[in-house]
């Protein structure tokens, strides 16, 4: 966890994106930051946590894999679902 918050302090937000997106689960995208680091971030656990139907709805897979990547951040629906870059390059969200 220390690397991590080295690596974010010296990162700015401008410069924090992601440069490739690629499903590799029914919920969880590999994804590839301007740092040149990779994670997996598994959306299940915050997609069956959440009570709010808009959010529910993309544990349809169809609809979960019809994503973008825009202006270095995955984008869903034209930003109907879209998560904080620094939270993602952590691996978790919330």
């Amino acid at each position: 966890m220390k690397a991590l918050e080295i690596n974010l302090e010296n990162t700015t937000a401008e410069l924090l994106t992601i440069t490739s997106v690629n499903l590799t689960g029914p919920y969880a995208l590999t994804l590839t930051f301007t740092t040149g680091e990779r994670r997996v971030v598994n959306f299940e656990p915050f997609l069956r946590r959440s009570h709010h139907p808009d959010i529910q709805a993309y544990l349809d897979p169809l609809r979960f894999q019809q994503f973008e990547l825009i202006d270095g951040n995955v984008n869903w629906n034209d930003y109907d679902l879209i998560f904080p870059v620094a939270d993602l390059y952590s691996g978790t969200v919330i």
